[in-house]
């Protein structure tokens, strides 16, 4: 049964860059325990969100309440309690998972034993338990994508966002992903999980946010959201953000292909 306080509210959300008008007024309550899907078309705002609720972006108009602390009263305190999965993020190829790792629980406080004995717990957890001490330059896009994930929740925080968090994964791993989120869910954990593989949002999520040009356009269970609007979590995305009439484009490339 949900809390009834949220753990992350949001009130009057926007967001410019430049002369352009990135977040248009986000309103959102979003409770302890939830699995959010945050979905929409590229530039539609998703990553300006995240960033924002991450602490990362600070020039923006509106409140933002995380676990009761004001973002822009204490934003340090905020990140405390946030893990964060970036989409693309540069890891420091030179050190090993061990050494980054402990670099990460450092930054958040934690003593060193417990981050020694967490990683190479997680680590072993993601099958890189015989690379402790590699060096992460060798190492494969979806190994890498492991370490970030592994990084994001060292501090066992009460918020996850994760931004594309399988990509590069194999099989196995987005298994284990998949399975790890609804655990942490059941714990109490807040995750919200930006991604296009609109397949997994709709298993994973019992909550899922679609968000375009910079407004939120849908909010409610895959159920909810998909009657009247299609079968798949595709269909709803492809009526919602006006791309339902696109249904030829593949045709269109094809044609444009076969041209003399």
């Amino acid at each position: 049964m949900e809390e009834k306080q949220p753990i992350i509210s949001i009130t009057g959300l926007e967001k410019w860059y430049g002369s352009k008008h990135i977040l248009k007024g986000i309103d959102l309550d979003i409770y302890p325990g939830q699995i959010i899907g945050y979905i929409g078309p590229n530039g539609a705002g998703k990553s300006t969100t995240v960033k924002i609720l991450c602490g990362l972006i600070t020039d923006f108009k509106g409140t933002v309440t995380v676990d009761g602390i004001d973002l822009r009263g204490d934003a340090l305190a905020v990140k405390a309690k946030i893990g964060y999965v970036p989409e693309n993020a540069e890891l420091y190829d030179v050190l090993t998972p061990l050494e980054y790792l402990d670099f990460v629980g450092k930054l958040y406080g934690m003593e060193a034993p417990v981050i020694r004995s967490r990683a190479e717990r997680l680590l072993a957890s993601f099958g890189l338990g015989e690379q402790l001490n590699t060096r992460m330059d060798t190492f494969s896009k979806g190994m890498r994508q492991k370490v970030l994930l592994i990084a994001g929740i060292i501090h066992n925080p009460r918020i996850i966002m994760l931004d594309e968090p399988l990509s590069g994964l194999d099989a196995n791993a987005v298994i284990t992903v998949k399975e790890m989120i609804s655990l942490l869910a059941k714990e109490g954990k807040t995750i919200f999980y930006c991604s296009h593989m609109m397949d997994v949002v709709e298993k994973i999520s019992d909550r899922i946010l679609l968000i375009n040009d910079g407004a939120i356009v849908a909010d409610g269970t895959f159920d909810s959201l998909k009657h009247g609007h299609g079968e798949t979590l595709e269909h709803v995305f492809a009526r919602l953000t006006g791309r339902a009439g696109d249904s030829n484009d593949a045709a269109r490339i094809i044609s444009a292909l076969d041209e003399q």
